[in-house]
């Protein structure tokens, strides 16, 4: 994303209470499209109503972006707002559920299946997110099975990968991130509807945040491991996005990075606007 013209967010101190944000962009440069894509997922807030997610719906649908070939938002809000969210969205936006079951239907409780978003009209789904895994106990190969199954339904996945402190401070980045990538790759022939997020889970609500150096060698080695496992072809377009404490004060320098492709906002989503700004 080196060659975008610039990413300004504006951010207003208002809670949103559980509305995501996701944004992909596409940039021209040198007669050659950089598709980036930027995605801002809240988990569970406790004081998200209808109300409060009617008005951040309002404030989106009255922003002013560009059009459809060059920037395409979508809307992450929990299982509860999809159809609301959905309902008033203005059409050039989508929508995106934060989670999906492995398989179809069945005695499971509380889980919302892949056919569900279908029939529901959700086209994209977040997967893999650390939390799910360190708290869930989501296995990369299930995580993996998560994806192959969604896709196989016709959804699109963001498929989260990172590492913990202790893996990072260890010098195992490179290995975690790769097993989880593999754990993908085993199980998905078709690379087209996958985006990659990567949040190093040492960096998500913390504060802190890697350096774009960091950013950069993570996505630069993700890439490099999608070559050699997968294709050139597929390491070239599949989009590698950044997560972990990104904000309006810190989405221009990451975005110069040449293999981060977009972000995966977490925090920021707290505020009622986040314009992104050609």
């Amino acid at each position: 994303m080196a060659n975008c013209p610039g990413l300004v967010s504006e951010a207003v101190d208002t809670i949103i209470s559980g509305v995501g944000i996701v944004v992909m962009l596409s940039f021209a440069s040198d007669g050659a499209g950089a598709f980036s894509l930027i995605v801002s997922q809240i988990g569970c807030l406790q004081n998200g109503t209808a109300e409060e997610v009617k008005k951040i719906v309002t404030i989106l649908n009255e922003a002013e972006v560009p059009s459809e070939d060059v920037v395409e938002v979508v809307i992450s809000p929990p299982f509860v707002f999809l159809t609301l969210v959905k309902s008033l969205l203005r059409s050039d936006f989508a929508v995106a559920a934060q989670n999906c079951w492995v398989r179809r239907g069945g005695a499971f409780t509380g889980e919302i299946s892949a056919e569900m978003l279908v029939n529901l009209g959700i086209p994209w789904v977040i997967l893999g997110h650390s939390e799910r895994r360190s708290l869930l106990g989501e296995t990369n190969e299930f995580v993996g099975d998560k994806v192959a199954y969604a896709l196989s339904k016709g959804l699109k996945v963001i498929a989260c990968v990172g590492e913990t402190l202790e893996q990072r401070e260890s010098g195992s980045t490179t290995e975690v991130v790769a097993a989880q990538t593999k754990a993908i790759a085993e199980r998905v022939t078709n690379w087209a509807d996958v985006v990659i997020a990567y949040e190093p889970v040492w960096a998500i609500g913390t504060g802190k945040v890697a350096t774009p150096a960091q950013a950069q060698e993570v996505h630069f080695d993700l890439r490099k491991w999608l070559e050699a496992n997968v294709s050139t072809e597929v390491a070239s377009s599949t989009r590698i996005i950044y997560g972990g404490s990104v904000n309006a004060a810190n989405s221009k320098e990451l975005a110069g990075q040449p293999d981060v492709d977009g972000f995966l906002v977490g925090g920021a989503s707290l505020k009622v606007r986040t314009l992104l700004l050609l």
